[in-house]
C-alpha cells in the first residue's frame, strides 16, 4: 500500500542508494536509482550466489568459511562447511562488536528469582588467524559484489548506469540502537578495506548511519496508511526484534503535511534479547534432555538446534502441544530420551521455556522507554518479531496497558534494509536524542578553591603565558539524552507552495 510520500516525484541529483542490514543470523540488501523527475523505487537483492532462487527470499545468511585462516565462502556457501573439521565456520560475529554498554546500561530490571537472565552468552570464536576485522571485511566484500551483479542484471541499462554512477554510490549501514561512534568507525574501516569505498575521506563522504529502529519506522510508515491512527502530538513506540537484539525507539508525531515529520521523545533502549537467546536457550534443552543419551553429542544436539530454528522456532504460537523436530535418520533411536526414527517431541511448556527470557527481556525493555507514558500503537518489526509466539505474547502484555500491536502484512525481516534506504530519501524524522555526551578535551585555568580541581593537582602544570593550568578538562557540546534538531533540514521534495 502506497501512501502520498511514496508517489512523490524526486527532485535530488541521480544517484545510487545501497542500504545494508547485516544482521546477526541474516542479512539484507536493498538499493534504489533515484533518477530526477521519477518516483524512487526501493528494490532488494534475491539472488544471491549458492543459495537457491526463491520469490521475496531476500535474506542470506552471515556466515563466514575458512581454511586455515584463508577464505573460502561466504553466505549460504559456507554452509556446506558447518560441522567440517578441515574448515572454520565464522557465525554470529556481530556479537563481537557490541559494546560493553549494551550488557549493563541497557539492562532491564531484575528478574524476581530468573538467575538465567543475564544477557552474557558465549559468543562463537572467530576462526583461527583471522580477526573481527578480517571476517567484517570478506563478508562485506561479498554482500556488496552480489549486489553489484543483481543491479547490472536486473536494472535496464545497469551496466551503463553502474559506470557513470559507483564511484558516488551512497551507502546506507544499519546499526542496532546501543552501537555508538566505535562501531561506524570499525564499519567504515571495514568497508574501505572491501573496497566499497576509496579512502577514509571517501568514507566520510558517501557512508550513511541509520539506527535499525530508525530505518524500521520508514519501512511500516510507507506500508500502512499513518492518516487513519496518526496525528499531530501522538506518540508511537516501534520495536525491531531482530537476531541479537531488540531495539525500541518512542516518536511523537510533529506534523502531517506537508511531509510526516517525526521526533524521538526520549533515548532509545536497546537490549541483546534476539532470536540467537532462543537458540541458545533451545540448546541447553536439548543438552539436558539428552546428557545419558548416544545422541547428546555435540554434532547431534547442533543438527537438533538447526532444525528447531528452522521449523519449530518460526512457526511455534504456544498452542502446538507435540513440536517434532526431525534431526536424524530412520535408524536413529532412542526411545529411552524420546528419539524415534530421528525424530525427537517438544511439548508446548519446553517451547515455550525457550522463548519465555527473550520476551521477559524484551517486554522489560520496551516498558523501561515507555516509563509509564500511555501509547495507543507499538510497531512491531524485524525478523524475530515475526514468530507468532513472540507477537502473540507481545500483544498480550501490551494490550494489557491499551496499546494495539500492529505488524506488516509482508514479511518485516526485510524493514531494516527496505527502511534505510526510504529513511535516506524521506528524513521523515526531523529531532533525534543524543546517545552519548560529546564534548572537547581542553586545558582550563587552576582553580585551588574548587575540590575537583585539587583532586587533580597531580595535572596541573604552568603554561607559557606563567599561569598555572589544569590539564585533561571536559567540555560538554552535547549532553547525552539532549534533542537533536538540524539547524538546516533538508529536503529531497519540493513544498508546495501555500
Amino acid at each position: 500500500m502506497a501512501t502520498q510520500s511514496d508517489s512523490q516525484v524526486y527532485q535530488g541529483e541521480e544517484k545510487i542508494i545501497v542500504a545494508i542490514d547485516l544482521g546477526t543470523t541474516h542479512t539484507a540488501v536493498s538499493f534504489a536509482h533515484a533518477y530526477p523527475g521519477s518516483v524512487v523505487d526501493v528494490r532488494m537483492v534475491t539472488k544471491w550466489k549458492g543459495q537457491p532462487e526463491a520469490a521475496g527470499d531476500s535474506k542470506i545468511p552471515t556466515i563466514v568459511a575458512y581454511e586455515q585462516g584463508e577464505l573460502v565462502a561466504c553466505g549460504a556457501e559456507a554452509h556446506e562447511y558447518l560441522g567440517d573439521e578441515e574448515y572454520e565456520v565464522s557465525k554470529w560475529f556481530k556479537l563481537h562488536l557490541h559494546p560493553d554498554s549494551m550488557n549493563f546500561s541497557d539492562e532491564p530490571p531484575a528478574y524476581d528469582n530468573d538467575t538465567s537472565a543475564s544477557p552474557a552468552m558465549e559468543i562463537p570464536p572467530l576462526p583461527s588467524n583471522v580477526t573481527l576485522a578480517e571476517v567484517y571485511t570478506d563478508f562485506m566484500r561479498y554482500v556488496f559484489g552480489g549486489f553489484r551483479t543483481f543491479f547490472q542484471k536486473t536494472t535496464p541499462n545497469g551496466l551503463a548506469i553502474w559506470d557513470r554512477l559507483s564511484s558516488n554510490i551512497v551507502v546506507v549501514l544499519t546499526t542496532p540502537n546501543g552501537w555508538d561512534t566505535r562501531q561506524q568507525e570499525f564499519l567504515k574501516e571495514a568497508a574501505q578495506e572491501a573496497g566499497i569505498v576509496q579512502s577514509e575521506e571517501d568514507a566520510d563522504l558517501r557512508i550513511e548511519f541509520v539506527t535499525e529502529g530508525e530505518a524500521s519506522v520508514h519501512y511500516v510508515l510507507g506500508k500502512i496508511n499513518h492518516k487513519t491512527w496518526l496525528k499531530k502530538g501522538s506518540m508511537f513506540a516501534v520495536t525491531d526484534a531482530g537476531g541479537s537484539t531488540v531495539d525500541s525507539t518512542l516518536y511523537v508525531c510533529k506534523a502531517l503535511e506537508p511531509k510526516l515529520e517525526l521526533e524521538e521523545v526520549c533515548a532509545s533502549e536497546c537490549v541483546q534479547a534476539g532470536g540467537v537467546f532462543v537458540d541458545r536457550a533451545a540448546r541447553s534443552l536439548f543438552t539436558e534432555k539428552l546428557s545419558n543419551s548416544k545422541f547428546g553429542d555435540e554434532e547431534s544436539i547442533s543438527d537438533m538446534v538447526d532444525k528447531f530454528e528452522q521449523r519449530a522456532k518460526r512457526i511455534f504460537d504456544g498452542s502446538q502441544e507435540s513440536n517434532v523436530i526431525e534431526f536424524g535418520s530412520r535408524r536413529d533411536n532412542d526411545r529411552e530420551h524420546g528419539i524415534i526414527q530421528g525424530k525427537i517431541v517438544l511439548t508446548a511448556s519446553e517451547v515455550c521455556a525457550t522463548f519465555d527470557n527473550v520476551i521477559k527481556r524484551s517486554t522489560d525493555s520496551c516498558l523501561k522507554l515507555l516509563r509509564g507514558r500511555k501509547i495507543k500503537h507499538l510497531l512491531l518489526v524485524g525478523g524475530f518479531g515475526e514468530s507468532p509466539y513472540f507477537r502473540l505474547r507481545f500483544e498480550e502484555g501490551f494490550g494489557s496497558h491499551g496499546t494495539d500491536v500492529v505488524t506488516v502484512e509482508e514479511p518485516s525481516k526485510k524493514a531494516a534494509a527496505k527502511g534505510a534506504v526510504m529513511w535516506y530519501i524521506k528524513q521523515m524524522v526531523s529531532a533525534r536524542i543524543a546517545r552519548f555526551t560529546l564534548g572537547t578535551q581542553l586545558i582550563v585555568p587552576f582553580d585551588p578553591a574548587r575540590a575537583e580541581h585539587l583532586k587533580r593537582r597531580s595535572q596541573v602544570f604552568i603554561h607559557a603565558s606563567g599561569d598555572t593550568y589544569l590539564q585533561d578538562a571536559f567540555r560538554t557540546i552535547v549532553e547525552k539524552a539532549s534533542i537533536l534538531i538540524p539547524l538546516n533540514y533538508p529536503s529531497l521534495y519540493p513544498r508546495r507552495a501555500n
